[in-house]
């Protein structure tokens, strides 16, 4: 059973209360002037269209969760693994020596780097999941844009609005529409 995201982009209002909740969450440092700090989700603005009719999409990104997860291969300490029951891609910190091939690897540039140097990213909020609860993300937004659970979920939620999954060589976990 493979979990991964949904993001209704009609609904998002580019707010970002899932990324101070995901900051919060996992007591990442918050944002101050000129420095982020680790950003486990963060939310893109794509911008299309021209003159009469622009187009602003929001788009809540995380880590994909990806079914081929290319972090995870190029590992050289076994550090990034994806757990069988659920398909969520998890790091150990204790195995991570900071080499950052797993950084080159992801095409969505998912892997941050805190101060001590290690790699760490979102973990679907697998306390949460695992007691029931959505992640910190999917709680907090106010627009109901995010969803967390199986594919196969996701899948029927986006079908309503003509949603796809995000296509790439990973098999990224995570479901669009617009």
């Amino acid at each position: 059973m493979q979990r991964g995201f949904y993001v209704d982009t009609e609904r998002c209002v580019g707010c970002r209360s899932c990324e101070v909740s995901c900051k919060q969450w996992n007591a990442l440092p918050p944002y101050v002037l000129g420095k982020t700090g680790p950003r486990w989700r963060r939310v893109v603005s794509i911008e299309s269209g021209t003159y009469p009719a622009p187009l602003l999409v929001n788009v809540s990104t995380a880590c994909m969760h990806c079914g081929k997860p290319a972090c995870a291969a190029v590992c050289p300490t076994g550090a990034i693994t994806k757990r069988i029951e659920d398909g969520i891609v998890v790091v150990n910190k204790d195995k991570c020596i900071g080499c950052r091939y797993c950084s080159f690897a992801c095409p969505f540039g998912v892997p941050q780097y805190g101060e001590d140097g290690l790699m760490q990213k979102c973990n679907l909020c697998l306390e949460r999941v695992e007691r029931g609860e959505d992640p910190a993300c999917v709680a907090s937004c106010p627009g109901k844009a995010l969803h967390a659970g199986t594919m196969e979920d996701m899948s029927k939620l986006a079908s309503r609005k003509a949603g796809r999954k995000l296509a790439g060589a990973t098999q990224p976990s995570i479901l669009i529409s617009r």
